[in-house]
């Protein structure tokens, strides 16, 4: 069993005992300290807070335990009920709503769930903001509601149709375009919430002929959810077998995009932002190329340089951030960045909102690729081609993590390096990651070359170099 408690939320395995799994006791201890720091940051005298899961099996326990501990703190509740992460993220500000929660542990298996936890802005609390719902869990600082002063729930199930309705009164989504493309597409929503709601989606774009592939939100994933191409197998031979434009894969909480071309291959997940990027910065207007607002990009510091390139090929600035979706949102206003988002299929659009959403990722592509006028192969073609190597390193307790990224940092100091998160060394046009997983203890070790064998010798050659550094701690002690 496991919990891991971290500031943008908590998640583990359902089951266990308290404090060790993700139980029933744990889910009202952390959603009471989470309405607990709503109410003293909230200038309001009755809180609301909008809730929303995906369709994973324990979802309607931790549900009604949300719920009902959001009542006991004196709450309102709007339930919108079987959603997306961006939908929740949509629905806070249209609510006007204190905060949000959103039931999901995204791409984990069946057996975990967690609690994400949004502003009110509908958007991921910050470092300082979750290391205070922490300390008020640890010292269950909270008190509940009397009887007079339970909060109300209310449900409300529009938020697909205005998240779509949002989504097609962006300037930047071409209908007409993807209307007379007459596309044929194949889906795999690992029988979560995108079974619901991409169909209405795509229908809505006037997308002509969608096949459905696990599409029953059942929670009973068919295979592993996370979007890898190791995953994907049964899309890609149905999108060689129905003869499709292509394929779209979501993830259960429909926050992360990975794309299959006509030909069964992958598109890479890392290229969805590419793709996306690209057409937006296509698009801007003359007037907005000539301003002072540039079209910026942002990614982590774990992403493909090809954003990179196609950012400063249209004039723009590219930045990166540490990794996580709140550092990318926090760079993305100082930058006045247009697009961004994660290499793990994950697109932010602040003119939608600041949050990765792969229903906009979506209308971008098919917008994209129907005045491209080509194959989705084809378009993957048009980008620097980039392969990126992910390795890691297990850790023992006794090894001195941060010694160890202090010797890498010494060893190559003639390159350029950047230590805003672990340490990541450039070589002209390949890099190289190294940061400690926040959740694993592991070291991992992200390397990027425009050539497979490169990049995966460019990570040997540093994980060689870690495990002289052990060695030698280890004769020292």
């Amino acid at each position: 069993m496991a919990l891991i408690k971290s500031i943008s939320g908590i998640r583990g395995t359902i089951g266990g005992k308290p404090g060790e799994g993700f139980s029933p006791l744990d889910i009202v201890k952390f959603t009471a300290a989470y309405a607990t720091f709503i109410r003293s940051h909230s200038k309001n005298k009755k809180i609301k807070i909008v809730i929303g899961r995906d369709a994973r099996i324990s979802g309607e326990m931790v549900n009604n335990l949300v719920i009902g501990t959001l009542q006991g703190m004196g709450v309102d509740i709007i339930d919108i009920g079987l959603s997306t992460t961006p939908t929740v993220e949509i629905a806070v500000p249209e609510e006007k709503a204190d905060g949000g929660i959103i039931l999901t542990a995204s791409h984990n298996p069946k057996q975990w769930n967690a609690l994400k936890l949004l502003n009110e802005k509908g958007e991921f609390i910050s470092e300082k903001d979750g290391a205070e719902v922490l300390d008020i869990a640890a010292k269950e600082s909270y008190l509940f509601a009397d009887v007079n002063t339970l909060g109300k729930v209310t449900k409300n199930d529009t938020y697909f149709k205005k998240h779509i309705d949002k989504i097609l009164a962006l300037s930047l989504v071409d209908v007409a375009a993807i209307k007379a493309a007459k596309f044929k597409v194949v889906i795999d929503c690992v029988n979560s919430t995108g079974g619901i709601v991409l169909p209405q989606l795509l229908e809505a774009l006037g997308v002509e002929k969608v096949v459905k592939l696990y599409c029953e939100p059942t929670g009973e994933f068919p295979h592993n959810p996370e979007p890898l191409p190791e995953n994907l197998r049964d899309i890609a031979k149905l999108v060689v077998k129905e003869k499709a434009h292509l394929g779209i894969v979501v993830d259960p909480d429909v926050d992360r995009l990975a794309l299959v071309c006509e030909d069964g291959e992958m598109f890479g997940e890392e290229y969805t932002l590419v793709a996306c990027a690209e057409y937006v910065l296509n698009k801007r207007s003359p007037a907005e190329k000539a301003s002072d607002k540039k079209g910026n990009t942002v990614s982590n510091m774990s992403s493909t340089r090809a954003l990179r390139d196609i950012t400063e090929k249209h004039g723009g600035k590219y930045s990166a951030s540490a990794v996580g979706e709140v550092n990318v949102v926090t760079l993305m206003k100082e930058t006045n960045a247009v697009i961004g988002g994660e290499g793990n299929g994950g697109v932010i659009l602040p003119e939608l909102h600041y949050g990765r959403d792969a229903l906009v990722g979506i209308a971008l592509f098919l917008s994209h690729l129907a005045k491209f006028g080509k194959s989705v192969s084809m378009l993957r073609s048009s980008y620097p081609n980039y392969h990126i190597s992910k390795n890691k390193i297990e850790l023992t307790p006794e090894i001195d993590v941060g010694k160890i990224l202090e010797d890498i940092q010494e060893k190559y100091k003639k390159q350029p390096i950047n230590i805003l998160d672990g340490v990541k060394i450039e070589f002209n046009k390949e890099w190289v990651h190294l940061r400690r997983s926040n959740t694993e203890p592991i070291i991992r070790i992200y390397s990027e070359s425009e050539s497979e064998t490169t990049a995966d010798n460019l990570a040997k050659k540093i994980m060689a170099d870690i495990r002289e550094i052990i060695k030698t701690q280890q004769i020292a002690v």
